[in-house]
């Protein structure tokens, strides 16, 4: 069987209107399966209610799931919208997904994965992190391995940058994201948050020098309401997002990226996969929480 997978947090985001299941490699896993892919969370959870209630809510859309309880509480992140409805977050310290132990079974599904997708939040604790690192080194050779970067408040480090975009082939990453990266890896200086908006040509450098670091297959750019990019060593594609309503935000990175790896599993090209991705991410910027269901025409 070939799974689908995302490692690495599972939890609930506390939204405004009310608790959310979240969790970047949890939304993977589950807009993945939208897909009639075998989608995978692996995460942990601890002992008590809101374990107990992701449980539910993955068996409820059917989404596989390797969720062992440890000793410390699930997840949880305080999530605050501004006018235009961005996230920003407080994340807890001290939760299950920061201790998610390396099993048996999690290693039989990295031997039978097509690919997987890993962040840097989960990698902000030593036992996560190894546990990612060892699942993702049990993976097939050919198996996609997306490192959605996911930069959160302060947890992160240029080591665990760079280890993760060795082992992966492919990045996914936003705009505000690529300033911190290109000074931190590449030491090139930005503006930050204006890089794409005035020097497109230096954002595409920057790119294709961290392909060319770190090898990858193909550098995957959301940069907001401006567009997004997806370029490999020789090509580039571009599409602009659409105008929405907007909800809020959360998890449209995420259903971005589950989508566009579920359109190239099946076999489109780089840029059906690309247009597919804004599509569905736009209508999740429509939606309230990570994990709405979506509709028939654009699971088509």
């Amino acid at each position: 069987m070939n799974y689908v997978v995302g490692i690495g947090e599972a939890l609930f985001d506390c939204l405004p209107e009310g608790r959310k299941l979240g969790g970047a490699p949890a939304n993977f896993a589950y807009h993945v399966s939208q897909f009639g892919l075998n989608g995978c969370a692996i995460s942990a959870i601890g002992d008590d209610e809101l374990g107990e209630e992701i449980i539910e809510k993955f068996e409820a859309v059917g989404l596989n799931h390797i969720l062992p309880k440890v000793e410390q509480p699930t997840g949880t992140v305080k999530v605050t919208l501004d006018s235009k409805g961005i996230p920003q977050y407080d994340i807890c310290l001290g939760v299950a997904w920061d201790n998610i132990p390396l099993t048996d079974v999690m290693l039989d599904v990295a031997r039978n994965a097509q690919a997987i997708c890993f962040g840097s939040l989960a990698q902000r604790s030593e036992v996560s992190r190894k546990t990612i690192h060892a699942f993702l080194d049990a993976a097939p050779k050919d198996a996609l391995r997306v490192f959605d970067i996911n930069l959160r408040q302060s947890w992160f480090t240029a080591e665990v940058i760079s280890e993760s975009l060795h082992r992966a082939n492919v990045l996914k990453i936003n705009d505000e994201e690529l300033d911190v990266v290109a000074t931190m890896l590449l030491g090139i200086s930005t503006v930050p948050g204006k890089l794409i908006a005035e020097d497109v040509e230096k954002t595409r450098q920057i790119c294709r020098d961290l392909i060319a670091k770190y090898d990858l297959n193909m550098l995957i750019l959301t940069c907001g309401a401006i567009g997004s990019y997806v370029f490999t060593a020789s090509k580039e594609s571009y599409v602009a997002t659409p105008k929405v309503q907007v909800a809020d935000t959360v998890g449209a990175g995420d259903s971005f990226t589950a989508t566009f790896v579920a359109q190239l599993l099946l076999g489109k090209t780089i840029r059906e996969a690309h247009e597919k991705a804004v599509a569905v991410s736009a209508y999740v910027c429509t939606q309230r929480g990570a994990m709405p269901l979506l509709p028939a025409e654009l699971k088509a």
